[in-house]
């Protein structure tokens, strides 16, 4: 597992003093910080105050369950709360020496997916399939997260079984994006972006097999990770497609991805997508200087039918990398279009599909009912050229370090549209685009802020690079974040924003 000591840790991290000012939180006798100031800290910034014991563990929960109370009713983030357990948590944590502390991420609050096992805790992967599921063991990631010293604030919101990419069709109703409360959040981890946007958590883990950590990343304004393919593990994580499948972090700061990933990665031999790297920094891998770095943007076919708010905002990012590197040229990354995993996704459900497919969404019934028609050659054939593929991506590397292209092709619909479009049989699934292909590449991309809409709605930036490339997209995303304002912005979502109606809920 690679981890970092105390040291390492201490070393990496600004003073406390300096990280309170920064965020405008003063903790001193004249103005204690409320818990509003707490919970729009960065992760980082969390962790280091509470490392030099400026704040605890249990008033940085308290303010998240304070903003849950508040803000989740409107964006229907979370399916469960484990309020008293993080407390609990908390408590114990608060109690330990510091020579005892547990890790990085001791005392932050976190929340998880609801496809991400929790060991006495429902996990039901937003589905009336799983309503009554209750895991005996947590998930791997779950287990390095609690290592690390994180509090799990509860379990979060998605796409029903993470088998689409607005979080629109859920059992538990659709998540909201807190930019818009009209809109969707992306999907399939909707929950997960739109809780740590709205401040609800410091960071949260979505899964990602077309896009369905960037996606969210992208609509809600902040970062998501999807690692290298088997860096990060997916054991005790409910499958959508095993062989595309990623789990990583969603944060409010490039900083705080790598250091919620240095608690994540590591091999794990029980988890068949695993792979075996050496361990790496990937916290002092964000000064890295990256003025040498030499820049791909892949236009096609990404930049085919941009929005044009996209378009501006991706030029005007692209002038800020162009700033930061050495230079910058188009580049043409493999097709994948040949890959056809479809039948992978029915393994999983053919046993539950055939007891209960009255319980499942009807898109996601859809969508089964492809896959259970797909063939055993087609498959094979499938996974052939995505082993051939993943063997071979390096070499769209030869001359550029990393690639840059818009997150997402559009800005996300309104959620009553997410809803209308999903109970039709549309074969173009445009929640994919840009993002899908990176998963059959299986390498490392990020999606950073980069810009609003005219309607203020936010636009993604995102960066990848060649296999276990970690280090080089985290600090290019960083120089990045550093050079711009939109780290800065927080949603418009008050206490008195009204929830617009829907006048259709999930198709049953």
């Amino acid at each position: 597992m690679s981890s970092l000591s105390r040291r390492d840790f201490a070393a990496t991290l600004v003073a406390g003093a300096a990280v309170a000012s920064r965020a405008g939180v003063r903790l001193d006798a004249q103005r204690p910080a409320t818990p509003g100031d707490l919970a729009w800290l960065s992760l980082t910034e969390a962790a280091d105050l509470v490392r030099t014991r400026q704040v605890s563990s249990t008033d940085l929960v308290t303010a998240c369950l304070d903003r849950i109370r508040t803000y989740d009713p409107k964006l229907n983030a979370f399916i469960t709360v484990t309020g008293e357990a993080a407390l609990a948590r908390a408590k114990a944590l608060d109690a330990m020496p510091a020579s005892a502390a547990r890790g990085p991420l001791h005392g932050v609050p976190i929340a998880l997916k609801d496809n991400i096992d929790t060991a006495g805790v429902r996990t039901t992967a937003a589905s009336s399939v799983y309503d009554d599921r209750v895991p005996d063991e947590d998930a791997e990631v779950v287990r390095r997260l609690s290592a690390a010293g994180a509090v799990v604030l509860g379990k979060l919101n998605l796409h029903e079984f993470a088998n689409g990419g607005t979080s629109a069709t859920s059992y538990y109703g659709p998540v909201r994006n807190p930019w818009a409360l009209d809109r969707n959040p992306g999907g399939s981890s909707g929950g997960s972006a739109a809780a740590v946007a709205a401040a609800l958590c410091y960071g949260a883990l979505g899964t990602d097999t077309g896009g369905s950590i960037r996606t969210p990343a992208s609509y809600c304004g902040v970062v998501g990770l999807k690692p290298t393919y088997g860096l990060v593990s997916i054991r005790g994580i409910i499958p959508l497609v095993v062989s595309l499948d990623h789990c990583g972090p969603l944060t409010r700061t490039v900083a705080d991805a790598a250091l919620m990933l240095q608690a994540l990665a590591g091999y794990d031999r029980l988890d068949i997508a695993s792979v075996e790297h050496p361990a790496e920094n990937y916290v002092a891998a964000l000064t890295a200087p990256v003025k040498g770095l030499r820049v791909g943007v892949a236009r096609v076919p990404f930049f085919d039918h941009l929005d044009d708010d996209v378009a501006t905002a991706f030029a005007a990012a692209l002038r800020t990398v162009t700033s930061l590197t050495a230079s910058v040229r188009d580049v043409v990354l493999p097709s994948t279009s040949d890959i056809n995993l479809n039948g992978e996704m029915f393994a999983y459900h053919e046993t539950l599909y055939g007891k209960m497919s009255g319980r499942y969404q009807i898109p996601t019934r859809r969508n089964l009912q492809n896959g259970a028609s797909a063939k055993a050659a087609e498959y094979v054939r499938g996974r052939w050229a995505l082993d051939l593929m993943r063997r071979t991506i390096d070499d769209a590397f030869r001359d550029v370090d990393v690639v840059v292209l818009p997150t997402r092709r559009h800005t996300p619909r309104t959620v009553e549209a997410a809803l209308q479009r999903e109970e039709t049989d549309v074969p173009r699934n445009p929640e994919l685009e840009n993002t899908g292909q990176f998963n059959i590449y299986g390498i490392p991309a990020i999606s950073v802020p980069c810009g609003f809409t005219a309607a203020g709605l936010p636009v993604g930036l995102m960066i990848a690079g060649p296999r276990f490339a970690e280090g080089r997209v985290l600090a290019l995303a960083r120089a990045f974040e550093q050079a711009s304002e939109w780290r800065t912005k927080r949603p418009p979502l008050t206490p008195d924003t009204p929830v617009p109606p829907l006048s259709r809920t999930n198709g049953d």
